[in-house]
């Protein structure tokens, strides 16, 4: 399938979009200038439903169009609390409930400067333990695209899940895409083991940082171009800078951010994933969807947490 039929295969199947990722509860700290080492500094502290592909599934559910469905796992401490929330945003959850590890738990140091950028200190309990055992068949009945977090990459029972998962998916034709997700985890991973993990992914969103570190090469372009030898479509997301996609080892669109005023950078890039997805799912070329993904992630970064706003 070329990437210029994705769009309209995926909107001609008129299925729903089936995210398969973490479910996190995130802490966000909003604090100005540098923390104060072995002492007291102020913040302003919520805690608020999270997860990379949790948000992103809230997020694509935002614009009203395909219906989106999440499978995750959480502890039971917080699994009516999750469930709850993503319902609310439109989201049709399949949450398994972990009898061991207590739901992931996201520490969001944000700094209110001029860039609202953030830090993240990380436990992700029971969202790593997705396993195959997880996974059915019958979660691919009336979908036209699978989505996978990058954080299932980093544990050893849901990298089983993701090969399962892209199998699946392979043998009824549905396009699969996935977010690289955390530059500090794949750098652990290793490069060449990522690189192996996504073979026979369609679609790959790594941000700036991710792109680069996967190819090696300090430009986006470049990277972006050279991502698209292993990947049919890669579409890498610069925050400030828009997006470059790239495809057959070259760039063929750069995408223009949409100005916003940032008070919190967190679930920025799952809100662009999140609306390109949905565009995508309608029909859209890439480069409409990724203006979508840009339009999306600007509204992201001038709300504290990372999911979109409750519908009224």
């Amino acid at each position: 399938m070329t990437t210029d039929a994705l769009g309209t295969a995926a909107a001609g199947r008129g299925g729903a979009l089936l995210v398969v990722g973490d479910v996190i509860t995130d802490v966000v700290a909003r604090h100005r200038g540098p923390l104060a080492a072995g002492t007291d500094t102020a913040a302003a502290i919520r805690t608020v439903p999270g997860g990379a592909g949790a948000n992103v599934a809230c997020w694509a559910a935002h614009g009203g169009g395909a219906e989106v469905r999440l499978l995750g796992r959480v502890g039971a401490d917080a699994a009516a609390w999750h469930e709850r929330e993503l319902a609310q945003c439109g989201v049709r959850p399949r949450l398994v409930v972990d009898p061991e590890a207590p739901t992931g738990t996201v520490i969001c140091l944000v700094d209110t400067g001029e860039g609202a950028e953030r830090t993240l200190i990380t436990d992700s309990g029971a969202s790593l333990r997705l396993e195959p055992d997880d996974w059915s068949d019958a979660l691919l009945d009336g979908v036209a695209w699978l989505h996978l977090s990058g954080y299932l990459l980093f544990s050893e029972p849901s990298r089983a899940l993701v090969a399962v998962a892209l199998e699946s998916a392979h043998a009824r034709g549905v396009p699969v895409s996935l977010d690289p997700a955390s530059a500090g985890f794949l750098r652990e991973l290793g490069v060449d083991r990522c690189l192996s993990l996504v073979e026979g992914v369609d679609v790959l969103l790594p941000s700036r940082d991710e792109a680069c570190l996967l190819t090696g090469l300090p430009d986006a372009a470049d990277a972006a171009a050279k991502l698209s030898r292993h990947v049919p479509l890669v579409v890498v997301k610069q925050g400030a800078e828009g997006a470059v996609i790239a495809r057959s080892g070259s760039v063929y669109a750069h995408v223009p951010a949409v100005a916003a005023t940032p008070r919190d950078t967190t679930g920025a890039g799952d809100a662009f994933t999140g609306g390109f997805l949905a565009a995508l799912l309608a029909g859209a070329a890439p480069e409409v969807a990724a203006a979508d993904g840009c339009r999306v992630g600007a509204l992201a970064v001038e709300r504290v947490g990372g999911r979109p706003p409750m519908p009224d």
